[in-house]
């Protein structure tokens, strides 16, 4: 179609003569196009976000006119893009197309009396899409009535072509781009918040401190839609340049995934490191250049830190929010901190108990974290979920807590034992699972049951209570087999180490009869691995 035709029209010279005449003289189709014109998507500016405007109406003059009057047309420094339909049911294709589209300009009357009206049903309710903004626009006023439309109909604006001027279109954009605006920040807020909330749900079932971190950034690049590199740390006392030896890093993603154990000065800039030293306040947040600094001092006086980079806000309350969750973030990393805290002093002393026992009996102290490791690595192996195989490793060092009772005369003595000596050192079995049975903590409980089943055999021979087979739990049969495992391998008071083939000799000739078939199998099976945790405990 040549452009001329579009100059020549009373339509064009309204526009051309001012501002305020009407863009759509007449309430009638114009008859100088005849068809759709082969179109492609146009764009009213060169900037680089585009807000996608929808004109559907089957009158190809009132595309062109519609565009020529927005030609010049920018919100916040950002231009407009067109799209194109010319009845209901190319609508519809457009939309599956461009499902962002910001707002839709829509003739009531097209391939039938009510297409227009029709499709504005399809929009809100088949396809759900509530937050574009719908102005009907129309040259027949009366087949389409203002009052029953805005009642009957999910749209936001009503105008007749007739009332509708340059200006006035103009107008009309800016408010429903700014309404879009505000609409798109409500639903990124509210997303962002519903990752938030189902993540904290799930806080303290997270395996790590580093896997919670992760998920925190995680949701905060959700909450912005953007394209984001963050970090977690924290710091210790970071007040001036020679505290800063104190950074441990717990997370990161984008350029920062890699900076676990560096210097924060090696990948921050000189004056952001400056402004993190004259922070006076224990809580709040700081933006230097494109970094998001989020801070919190925690009881004992560390400060745990949430930097963010390439944060942009797509809307003001974006700034709010975001502060109030990396607070809130912060508080929840620093409860997570503790909480590990105490548990891994739980676990220090569980292993501190255990070596204090074989220390007892002049055994190395590093049995019980080879047993330990051993367990986890097997029980993994063996099908046994993650949780319950870091589970083992934690209770098994308290395999021998029994002989804690065993008079030392007995417990260190170099020559074979008695039958009255060998039954008070069997005894060891139940006493330690006295001593843990009645606690109410998983570890202490577990550790009970391979105190109590370490020695019994899978072929029923062993004690204290000649159980067999699938009898011993899993758990128990597991602490069996790495507890002779690694007793074989050392020098104890009663024997010098065996070499490894011996030890492979003697777990083939005791498949079946002392151990587990399955569990000697894979044992054999992973003994490059098996011998590769010796190394690291020797």
């Amino acid at each position: 179609m040549e452009k001329s035709g579009l100059e020549n029209s009373p339509k064009s010279s309204a526009l051309k003569d001012t501002e305020n005449k009407p863009l759509f003289a007449k309430a009638t189709k114009s008859p100088l196009f005849k068809g759709k014109p082969d179109r492609s998507v146009s764009t009213a500016t060169n900037s680089k976000k585009k807000w996608k405007i929808a004109i559907v109406d089957d009158d190809e003059q009132v595309h062109q006119v519609t565009e020529l009057a927005l030609s010049n047309f920018s919100f916040h420094g950002d231009g407009l893009e067109f799209v194109h339909a010319y009845s209901g049911v190319e609508a519809k294709e457009l939309f599956q197309k461009h499902p962002d589209v910001s707002v839709l300009l829509l003739d009531v009357v097209m391939e039938s009396e009510h297409a227009g009206l029709e499709f504005a049903k399809y929009i809100r309710e088949e396809i759900k899409n509530y937050q574009v903004r719908i102005v009907l626009r129309t040259g027949q006023p009366g087949q389409a009535p203002e009052s029953r439309i805005i009642s009957d109909y999910d749209i936001n604006d009503y105008k007749e072509k007739t009332e509708l001027t340059a200006q006035k279109l103009h107008t009309l954009i800016f408010s429903c781009l700014r309404s879009y605006r505000d609409i798109m920040a409500l639903e990124r807020n509210k997303r962002g918040l519903e990752h938030v909330i189902s993540a904290s749900q799930d806080i303290f079932k997270l395996g790590s401190i580093s896997t919670f971190a992760e998920g925190v950034i995680e949701q905060i690049s959700s909450l912005l839609y953007a394209d984001q590199s963050a970090l977690i740390c924290g710091l210790n006392g970071l007040v001036s340049h020679e505290n800063r030896a104190g950074i441990t890093f717990i997370a990161g993603t984008g350029e920062f995934a890699k900076k676990q154990g560096n210097d924060l000065d090696d990948f921050l800039p000189g004056h952001v490191i400056k402004q993190l030293t004259c922070i006076d306040d224990d809580v709040g947040s700081l933006e230097v250049n494109d970094l998001f600094i989020s801070y919190l001092t925690t009881k004992d006086g560390h400060r745990n830190l949430l930097i963010i980079s390439g944060v942009k806000y797509n809307h003001p309350s974006e700034r709010k929010m975001m502060n109030l969750i990396c607070q809130n973030a912060l508080i929840a990393f620093d409860n997570l901190n503790l909480r590990v805290e105490i548990e891994e002093t739980q676990r220090e002393l569980v292993y501190r108990l255990g070596e204090a026992v074989e220390t007892r009996s002049k055994e190395t102290g590093n049995h019980v974290q080879r047993v330990a490791e051993f367990s986890k690595f097997l029980a993994l192996k063996a099908g046994m979920s993650a949780g319950d195989a870091e589970l083992l490793k934690h209770a098994s060092p308290m395999h021998d807590l029994g002989k804690i009772g065993i008079p030392d005369s007995i417990l260190n003595k170099p020559d074979k034992l008695t039958a009255e000596e060998w039954k008070v050192m069997q005894s060891h079995s139940a006493l330690g699972a006295q001593l843990l049975g009645d606690s109410d903590r998983e570890i202490l409980n577990l550790g009970a049951r391979v105190a109590l089943e370490h020695h019994e055999k899978w072929n029923g021979t062993g004690y204290p209570n000649g159980k067999s087979g699938e009898e011993i739990s899993l758990a128990g049969r597991i602490t069996a087999i790495t507890d002779v495992l690694d007793a074989l391998s050392r020098d104890r008071c009663y024997k010098k180490a065996w070499p490894f083939d011996q030890i492979v000799e003697f777990l083939l000739e005791e498949r079946g009869r002392h151990f587990d078939p399955n569990l000697v199998d894979l044992v054999l099976e992973n003994i490059d691995e098996i011998k590769e945790i010796q190394r690291r405990y020797p």
